[in-house]
């Protein structure tokens, strides 16, 4: 994989954050207010990967600042992680009207935008946050056609290397907003996350 100087990383990513914002891929872009690009430190080790924004997300053009982002903040807090120093994108660069499950055509859709984030950031770990997040991102590095019918509960957590990633599945913080009871265990959970800091 291709090293990426610290110009080349944000030369890079100038580019292909404008392609994210003029996308007309899909129908998202006719109910979206804003396509995200992914935010943070270009730098980082560790690379989340969460589903797609949600409405204040849309609002405000930014990563995790609705209820879902108050509960990664207190997730990473837990886990001694400083936010500025990991890098966040999503699945799905457009907000999903009334918080639908995305298509695969969406999915597909966005799949070469994730693709080149990873390529540019060159993170030492990958960690998708929630189902579609994992599922996508284990079908991309795994070729092991089980994948599709993946359990997530079996990966959550669990440090895998596929195809020289190594990706480290968890649960998505809005899990926390419907299953608060969660909250100890998911904190054990991306505690573990400092081991790649």
């Amino acid at each position: 994989m291709k090293q990426f100087s610290l110009l080349e990383k944000q030369e890079s990513l100038d580019v292909l954050n404008y392609q994210i914002r003029v996308c007309e891929r899909c129908s998202l872009s006719v109910t979206r207010k804003h396509a995200l690009t992914g935010e943070g430190n270009i730098e980082a080790r560790i690379m989340f990967v969460a589903l797609s924004p949600g409405v204040k997300e849309d609002s405000q053009n930014r990563m995790f600042i609705g209820p879902s982002g108050q509960v990664f903040d207190k997730l990473l807090y837990a886990a001694g992680i400083d936010r500025e120093l990991v890098f966040m994108t999503n699945l799905v660069k457009c907000v999903l009207p009334k918080n639908r499950k995305p298509s695969v055509d969406e999915i597909e859709s966005c799949s070469h935008f994730l693709d080149k984030e990873i390529l540019i950031i060159h993170p030492e770990v990958i960690v998708p946050l929630g189902y579609y997040a994992t599922l996508t991102i284990l079908t991309k590095y795994h070729a092991d056609p089980l994948a599709a019918e993946m359990n997530f509960a079996k990966v959550n957590g669990k440090l895998l290397f596929l195809n020289g990633e190594k990706i480290f599945p968890l649960p998505h913080p809005a899990a926390l907003l419907y299953n608060p009871s969660f909250e100890p265990d998911t904190i054990e959970k991306y505690k573990e996350l400092k081991t790649f800091m």
